[in-house]
């Protein structure tokens, strides 16, 4: 069978238990600068700072905290090493609506194809990030596993990646509409003091906010709610549980997934510095397999009002 690798970039935010558990063995870093001139990788682990550290600073409304993705030569440089050694490759991307990260993804695999004619590359663009990634990731690995050959497991990952839903609270959207996710006159809506946000992804990868409720306990029954009208098969599933600097509530949601749906298993991790940067503090997700997210996001509208028709 042909020798191939799966080679997310940073934004998957598979923590250490979820990559060995899947046999994850390598990402593509990104870059950070931590403002005053400090530049650090961006990887899956806390190096240069604590994650407490690090969430703290973005708090502050003067940081310059921003982030970079991997450039084309950083790719070649890792796509070559796994060409050289006999494997084909499939590379995930965080969405190409989101960041420059899969055109240089997909500039560097031509660039080495036409080095090594004999090289097989090819690049997703997963229309997602952060957990979403990082789940899609761990299906291809398993699937690779189980014997799926490279084709397969590309055409699976374009068939389905727009299945991946995500829900959860958020605390502050100002700290989004300054990334640029979100405008600052949506940003001013949705946040006012004990009332929650929450989203699913839309069609190319961006969170938009479906509904707003007040207290974090409301939020997390409702997120509970709309898993249940959304998911598909969820007790065969993986569900990956992301938050940033609100560990508590994840935990309270992987208790409360595990008691409602037993899925297969319920991971639990916090957003590492690439995706953490654009998200800012106060984040709690569930990422999972749903029908595919309809491109005006009526169906998840239609969802959500539901759920909250029955509160």
């Amino acid at each position: 069978m042909e020798k191939y690798i799966i080679l997310p970039d940073v934004t998957c935010d598979l923590t250490e238990e979820m990559r060995e558990y899947f046999g994850i063995t390598d990402y593509i870093p990104g870059h950070i600068s931590l403002g005053n001139g400090r530049e650090e990788l961006t990887e899956l682990q806390w190096k240069f700072m604590s994650s407490k550290e690090f969430y703290k600073a973005l708090s502050d409304k003067k940081s310059q905290i921003s982030t970079a993705p991997p450039n084309i030569d950083e790719y070649c440089e890792k796509f070559e090493k796994y060409i050289n050694e006999g494997y084909a490759i499939i590379s995930m991307s965080i969405s190409g609506k989101i960041s420059s990260t899969y055109d240089f993804a997909t500039v560097a695999a031509k660039r080495v194809m036409e080095k090594h004619p004999d090289a097989k590359i090819y690049c997703v663009d997963t229309l997602r990030m952060s957990g979403a990634i990082g789940l899609l990731v761990c299906y291809a690995y398993e699937m690779q596993k189980n014997g799926k050959s490279f084709d397969e497991v590309v055409e699976w990952l374009e068939t389905n990646k727009t299945k991946v839903h995500q829900m959860g609270p958020i605390d502050d959207l100002f700290y989004v509409a300054r990334r640029g996710r979100l405008t600052m006159g949506k940003a001013i809506m949705g946040t006012i003091v004990g009332v929650k946000p929450l989203g699913d992804f839309n069609d190319y990868g961006y969170t938009t906010v479906l509904a707003r409720v007040k207290g974090i306990n409301k939020a997390l029954a409702a997120t509970i709610d709309y898993v249940k009208e959304t998911a598909i098969d969820i007790e065969n599933q993986y569900v990956f549980v992301i938050h940033t600097d609100r560990e508590r509530y994840a935990l309270d949601l992987k208790e409360k997934i595990e008691k409602e749906f037993n899925p297969k298993k319920v991971f639990v991790g916090e957003a590492y510095a690439g995706c953490g940067a654009n998200i800012g503090p106060g984040m709690v997700g569930v990422y999972y397999m749903g029908a595919d997210i309809s491109e005006d996001l009526s169906k998840e509208k239609e969802a959500m009002n539901k759920v909250l028709g029955a509160q």
